[in-house]
């Protein structure tokens, strides 16, 4: 594809900058939702091949947590937001004051929260890139899921017919004190989706 090789370092300022402003966004509605400060930030966010979704996040048989969108509109496209079991611990004991005793048997509410917090993430980065861009972009409603990485992210792209070959990986940071929590947020548009946002994005393509 020659407009992701062609994608600048400018361009991936922007986008990063884009997701700063949702994490900042996200950052306020949790903290609203949890009625304490929550910081988040932006640390990298990059392009990579469809196949390198999963190594990302620790390998395709590597058990995580998912919430998944579909997202609607001008540039329909996928979205996940993936956390390591560890992470997924660690967000809602530091973050929302609930303790997990292992790492099976999530009650209910407790994976509540994890899915309206990928939901308050997802849709604040949605917000942000289609201000920027002037595109309409509708997140669905989330579903969650516990699994291996690889079936995750296979059943949710199947099961929509296409999906495009690249992924925008927006890597997330919560803070609170000196621990970090790291999620893994990835945009994976349709097809023809790319270059529509490059385009809006002000990237030249053939």
């Amino acid at each position: 594809m020659e407009a992701f090789n062609s994608f600048a370092e400018f361009q991936m300022d922007v986008l990063k900058e884009v997701g700063n402003i949702g994490a900042g966004h996200a950052a306020t509605a949790l903290s609203k939702l949890l009625d304490k400060p929550v910081d988040m930030l932006v640390p990298k966010v990059r392009l990579l091949p469809f196949e390198e979704i999963a190594d990302s996040v620790g390998g395709s048989e590597k058990v995580v947590i998912a919430i998944f969108l579909r997202v609607e509109g001008e540039t329909p496209g996928n979205l996940f937001f993936i956390l390591t079991l560890e992470s997924a611990k660690k967000l809602l004991r530091n973050l929302v004051g609930i303790e997990i005793g292992s790492d099976e048997g999530y009650s209910e509410m407790e994976l509540s929260a994890l899915n309206e917090i990928g939901n308050i993430l997802a849709g604040s980065y949605l917000t942000s890139l289609a201000d920027f861009t002037k595109l309409n972009m509708q997140p669905t409603v989330p579903s969650l899921a516990i699994d291996m990485a690889g079936a995750i992210l296979s059943y949710g792209l199947l099961q929509f017919g296409q999906m495009g070959d690249q992924a925008l990986l927006i890597d997330t940071k919560f803070l609170d004190g000196k621990d970090e929590i790291e999620g893994h947020f990835f945009l994976i548009p349709d097809p023809e989706s790319f270059e529509r946002i490059f385009i809006a994005l002000g990237v030249q393509t053939p």
